[in-house]
């Protein structure tokens, strides 16, 4: 990490969001949802989705892309299920609530399965999961996004980052939390290496001659025009099972615009409006099993992996969660670092907005 990197106290950095978003025009219950969800990301070790992220919002909201205020509107609903419409407000706010009305739901019925339509980036799919294994439920959320992925044997930009991800509450310290991408890595990522300048691994993006590509900067200018894609989970072509990740990725996208009657794939552009969709599902462990007993076998599923026979340069296996729980132990007491480009970034906004309460160590 450089000589340039200030570690700033999360409460501080948690707090600065929230007024950020007030400063915007947000009702300060949601702003608060929205800086919990970005905070959770630096806490959890995710960079691409944290504070990293919240310039962009920031710009959004001003340029008129996002609507500060989140104006849900219940389309269908059923004992079980809802349909929302974000009025193209903050899409952490819409998640939040359509994740508490699954739950809800799930509690007196078993199951509870919301989608969201017309909605904008929520942040890190794991804050969702999260909330259903707090209350002892199985969690799943998705969302789909601006095209950025190639479909298998293609090089054009079709679906999103489109995220598959689940959530299992277990006996350990941590819940069994797989909150991952159904494409090799995210464009969050590969902005984090552009503010960097440091060459991303090959393998991750191909440009429009099929090439694979490794410079960020133009990575991402290749991106905004259509002619770089990232590859699906699996890389390129079948042999190592892109087409995997490639069909994860659609079913994704089917779940996310379908069952909200939204925009898909090539609609989800910014002339287009990013009218993003999402799908969150919770399932009440109690309805099938004691949570206990429940608990206790997934718990038992992760400590005999974890156990397990490791290869001859290996210390360690992992299970999802493991990482991101010991991560938000240390960036708790360290602090979130932030490099030089985050910095500049806070500080525009803090003059901007007139922020003056906050005396940022740099």
């Amino acid at each position: 990490m450089g000589d340039d990197v200030v570690h700033l106290k999360v409460e501080i950095l948690q707090d600065f969001m929230r007024d950020v978003f007030i400063g915007l025009g947000a009702p300060e219950e949601d702003a608060k949802i929205c800086a919990d969800v970005l905070i959770a990301s630096d806490l959890r070790g995710i960079t691409s989705h944290g504070v990293q992220r919240l310039k962009m919002y920031y710009d959004r909201i001003k340029l008129g892309l996002i609507n500060p205020e989140t104006n849900i509107t219940i389309v269908k609903e059923s004992p079980t299920t809802a349909t929302f419409d974000a009025g193209h407000g903050l899409g952490h706010v819409v998640s939040y609530r359509a994740m508490e009305l699954a739950i809800k739901k799930a509690e007196e019925y078993g199951t509870g399965a919301v989608a969201v339509g017309n909605s904008t980036h929520y942040g890190i799919a794991g804050y969702y999961l999260i909330m259903a294994c707090k209350k002892g439920m199985i969690g799943l959320s998705i969302t789909n996004a601006r095209p950025s992925i190639a479909p298998t044997f293609g090089i054009e930009p079709m679906m999103g980052t489109n995220p598959l991800t689940f959530g299992m509450p277990t006996d350990e310290e941590f819940d069994f939390i797989l909150d991952c991408a159904t494409s090799i890595t995210q464009r969050g990522k590969i902005e984090v290496f552009s503010r960097t300048e440091t060459p991303i691994p090959e393998g991750w993006v191909i440009d429009k001659d099929g090439k694979l590509a490794t410079d960020p900067v133009e990575i991402l200018k290749q991106l905004k025009d259509g002619t770089a894609a990232l590859l699906p989970l699996g890389g390129a072509g079948e042999i190592t099972g892109g087409h995997k990740g490639y069909g994860y990725s659609v079913i994704v996208e089917m779940l996310s615009s379908a069952l909200s009657g939204g925009p898909f794939l090539k609609d989800l552009t910014l002339d287009k409006g990013w009218k993003i969709g999402h799908f969150f599902l919770a399932i009440d462990v109690s309805k099938f099993i004691s949570v206990d007993i429940f608990k206790k076998i997934t718990g038992d599923i992760c400590r005999t992996l974890r156990n397990s026979k490791k290869a001859p340069d290996q210390e360690r296996i992992y299970t999802a969660g493991e990482k991101e729980y010991e991560m938000e132990q240390k960036i708790a007491k360290t602090g979130v670092p932030l490099n030089k480009s985050l910095q500049n970034d806070l500080l525009t906004m803090k003059k901007e907005l007139g922020l003056e309460q906050y005396k940022f160590p740099f």
